[in-house]
């Protein structure tokens, strides 16, 4: 029988081995430190462009905040704008209302036999104080008031004895409601005029 020494053979291989799994291990190692410094690089520009965003977005937000101001203050500007402009029509609406009910109550007033004293035109109230020479003056006046197509709702609120100057009047205190179409109707028949 023929004897093969293995030995050195043997410890020629586990020398091979052991480099080969070393240099495995180095490239291993190798490897992954360029995918980790791949990955960090990568991660860098990543958040680079992130930062980049982030301050150009500020950027717009802080141009964004300047125009929302001055676009509020247009807008309070216009309101305040619209608010005048509602108050100008409504007062050329109304302009002529205060003459046609001064013109109504001279032509209702019962000459020599009553006055007024105070006559006060709020919304679309009607508040009318005043002497008369007696019950039936009043009452005429308020019938008169009445069928006229401009009030409604005619009441008397008071009426007083009162002497004045040895004179015994009647002081009276009316009040009625407007109807504020047809006040509205003439004046914008007396605008067209």
């Amino acid at each position: 029988m023929i004897r093969i020494n293995l030995l050195p053979f043997r410890k020629a291989r586990k020398k091979e081995n052991v480099r080969r799994q070393i240099s495995i291990f180095i490239l291993v190692l190798i490897f992954l430190t360029l995918g980790m410094s791949y990955f960090a690089i990568a991660l860098n520009r990543k958040i680079q462009d992130l930062d980049n965003r982030i301050k150009t977005s500020n950027q717009q937000l802080s141009e964004l905040t300047v125009l929302t101001k001055e676009i509020d203050d247009i807008k309070k500007k216009l309101d305040i704008i619209k608010k005048k402009t509602a108050v100008i029509k409504n007062l050329e609406r109304n302009r002529k209302s205060s003459v046609i009910l001064l013109d109504t109550m001279t032509s209702m007033v019962i000459p020599g036999r009553m006055w007024f004293t105070s006559l006060s035109d709020i919304s679309d109230s009607v508040e009318i104080n005043g002497f008369a020479m007696d019950n039936k003056t009043v009452a005429d006046f308020m019938i008169k008031l009445e069928g006229s197509k401009l009030f409604y709702s005619v009441s008397l609120k008071t009426i007083k004895q009162q002497a004045i100057k040895d004179v015994s009047l009647k002081n009276f205190e009316i009040s009625c409601r407007k109807i504020v179409k047809l006040e509205a109707d003439n004046s914008e028949k007396a605008v067209k005029k």
